[in-house]
């Protein structure tokens, strides 16, 4: 019996030390990487304490000048809010054509997603090529960014929202393709075998047996896609493809401050309400399934 305990005892004493080994080699090889990297990108703790004040100056800068006793007064009047909005319906009008963008964007990117997830699925795809020349596109999609889409639309197509379209519509196609893939992975089959034992082919069974199990899931990937197209939408306007973006990148450029945080203002609320609706219907979306 002591023979054993002391075994055991040596045992747990070696899986120690092997353990702590490990960790302070772990923790040695970030310390390492850390340095490295910080040594690539020129990180310097001088350089960020001396930006910050900066950071300061610009925010100051860019921070309406209101009074209180003017706030509501017309839009002659410094001062006013509407004095700091006096392009107030040119903002809303380019707010609705970034919305724009991120539901059409969404939308294709959706069906295409959709379809092509079937073939990228290894569960359900119909045959292996499909599936890995389907995958393997998928990941090209979602592995470009946006923007540099958008850079290569702007130049084919011109400064407008049809090359923020394109751009963001490509990369949604990629990402809900790899999610709609896994949800479908996980989809249970027996339906699928009941339609095939009954003579149906591989198009019903997806339509019948596969799409009616996993709609909830994508229909909450989708809102979640949606989201993020939001604001995606408007930094590629800063190279041109059109929406908010754009106009922000001008004022920024013009260093019209005031316009610059009427515009940010205006981004960050209406990101908010969006964030929160979609929340909400995805919220009643995953309530609904449990229920």
């Amino acid at each position: 019996m002591n023979n054993i305990l002391e075994n055991y005892s040596k045992n747990y004493s070696e899986q120690i030390k092997k353990r702590r080994f490990w960790n302070i080699f772990i923790v040695l090889g970030l310390f390492i990487a850390i340095l490295i990297s910080s040594s690539i990108i020129d990180f310097n703790v001088t350089r960020i304490a001396s930006g910050i004040p900066r950071l300061g100056d610009y925010i100051a800068k860019i921070l309406p000048n209101l009074d209180t006793n003017l706030l509501f007064a017309n839009s002659q009047i410094e001062g006013s809010v509407p004095y700091w909005y006096f392009n107030f319906k040119k903002y809303i009008i380019l707010l609705y054509e970034t919305f724009n963008m991120a539901v059409l964007s969404t939308l294709f990117g959706f069906v295409f997603a959709l379809l092509l997830s079937f073939f990228s699925a290894k569960n359900i795809t119909p045959n292996v090529f499909s599936f890995y020349f389907v995958k393997r596109f998928l990941e090209f999609l979602r592995g470009v960014p946006e923007i540099i889409f958008a850079i290569l639309f702007v130049w084919a197509l011109g400064v407008g929202p049809l090359a923020g379209i394109i751009a963001m519509t490509i990369h949604t196609t990629g990402a809900l393709g790899k999610l709609f893939s896994e949800v479908h992975e996980n989809a249970d089959l027996k339906s699928c075998e009941a339609i095939r034992s009954s003579g149906g082919g591989w198009t019903p069974q997806m339509r019948y047996g596969i799409l009616p199990q996993v709609l909830p899931n994508i229909i909450s990937y989708a809102l979640l896609r949606f989201e993020i197209n939001i604001r995606a939408s408007t930094v590629i306007g800063f190279v041109g493809a059109g929406g908010i973006g754009q106009e922000l990148y001008l004022v920024i450029n013009f260093n019209y401050y005031e316009e610059v945080s009427a515009i940010i203002l205006l981004i960050i609320l209406t990101v908010i309400t969006i964030d929160i609706t979609s929340g909400a219907l995805r919220q009643r979306i995953i309530e609904g399934v449990h229920d």
